[in-house]
């Protein structure tokens, strides 16, 4: 009680002009930050990968099922900020239980469901399901009963089932590139739908969630392909880095255009309360919105990227260019995000005041338990590739 104590009278000391005193006490802290970043990353790295099946971007093969797996171990643990966030955690399998389809946080469970169930596991089981069972053959012991379990303990392997899974494998993901649009759409959707709150309330806030999400799932993809080659001590696919830049660069050049949209028309929609968000991004979140989101997170990669792409660089250049680039836009994502919740909960009601944020270290809600939030679908990446390799010359063709 001591310690809470000394945490409000720590925040009033930063409180800018009227505030009403419930408003002090942010309800939306970093796990809710991190919960439409992690969710971001799943639906970029998934429509990358229906890049190479839909849309038949070859160059891109190397990167397919290196990004179903970053999806599917982002996807894990996605919900999980949101349920440490309850107070009573126990009572989030309520949702299913008793479904109320007129609250979208409710719903939410239902796409996760969808998006986990019908669209990624099935898709990797149609996609993997040659190698399963050529791998329960390959490997002995417990390895062989795991592979064999993975396989439904099927042995069909005829041309025609194989033609089957391929046919299967291209519907699902035709099913699930709208799946992704909405499974993240939505988490715009719930902060664009706050009518009341002009940092939160615009109608391109699902657009600028959905393409800032493709944006930081290309960048994923490309961070994690080049450290996983850089660790095989493999030479990298310099055409599939080209053309995942060159996506990155498509999309960070419409996202950029989206965001500078939705703020021309926050500002031109904002009427009264236009005082109380220039105040806020002068004087709250002038380094995170202006110096790491715009900087370092958009306008620096883009200009790396361009100059990369209009020069004759040597392969080692282009790879630490798009690596660096990749690493600034994470960053710049990731600062996005916490603009968005945190940004959007640091003035009054009233507009006549501001508040802060303190992150503390310990706790629940700290700052240790996200960081094992944003570690744990590595950990569960590096689980599935010892088991799933997504190297080609590691599949059975």
């Amino acid at each position: 009680m001591e310690h809470e104590i000394a945490r409000l009278y720590s925040t009033l000391k930063q409180v800018v002009g009227f505030i009403f005193p419930n408003e002090i006490e942010l309800h939306w802290n970093l796990l809710i930050v991190i919960y439409p970043y992690l969710t971001g990353l799943v639906a970029g790295a998934f429509i990358l990968a229906s890049l190479v099946k839909v849309f038949k971007v070859k160059e891109l093969q190397p990167t397919y099922h290196l990004s179903l797996l970053t999806a599917l171990s982002f996807l894990i643990v996605a919900p999980l900020p949101l349920v440490a966030h309850l107070g009573r955690p126990e009572r989030a399998f309520e949702m299913f239980l008793t479904p109320s389809t007129s609250s979208a946080m409710a719903m939410f469970g239902f796409v996760y469901i969808w998006y986990l169930m019908a669209v990624l596991l099935l898709e990797i089981w149609f996609d993997y399901r040659k190698d399963f069972m050529m791998m329960a053959e390959r490997e002995t012991g417990y390895k062989r009963f795991v592979y064999r379990v993975l396989a439904l303990f099927t042995k069909v392997r005829t041309p025609e089932s194989f033609a089957f899974d391929k046919k299967a494998v291209y519907a699902i993901t035709v099913v699930g590139i709208p799946s992704a649009f909405l499974l993240h759409g939505y988490v715009g959707f719930i902060f664009g739908s706050v009518k009341a709150n002009p940092w939160w309330s615009s109608v391109l806030m699902p657009i600028v969630f959905l393409f800032s999400a493709i944006v930081s799932g290309i960048a994923m993809v490309l961070l994690i392909y080049e450290v996983a080659i850089l660790v095989r001590k493999e030479e990298p696919d310099m055409a599939c880095l080209d053309k995942l830049a060159t996506f990155l660069f498509i999309m960070m050049i419409i996202d950029f255009s989206l965001e500078g949209l939705d703020f021309v028309h926050r500002v031109y929609q904002s009427e009264e309360s236009i005082h109380i968000l220039g105040q806020l991004i002068t004087e709250r979140l002038f380094i995170s919105l202006i110096v790491i989101q715009l900087i370092l997170g958009m306008v620096v990669p883009l200009i790396g990227i361009a100059l990369v792409k209009m020069g004759s660089w040597p392969p080692e250049i282009r790879r630490l260019s798009y690596f660096i680039a990749a690493l600034l836009v994470q960053l710049g994502i990731f600062t996005t995000r916490w603009n968005v919740v945190v940004g959007g909960q640091l003035f009054s009601k009233s507009f006549r005041g501001l508040t802060a944020y303190k992150i503390t270290v310990g706790g629940v809600e700290g700052l240790l338990v996200s960081m094992f939030f944003l570690v744990l679908p590595f950990v569960i990446l590096y689980v599935l590739i010892r088991w799933l390799p997504p190297w080609e010359g590691s599949k059975s063709g």
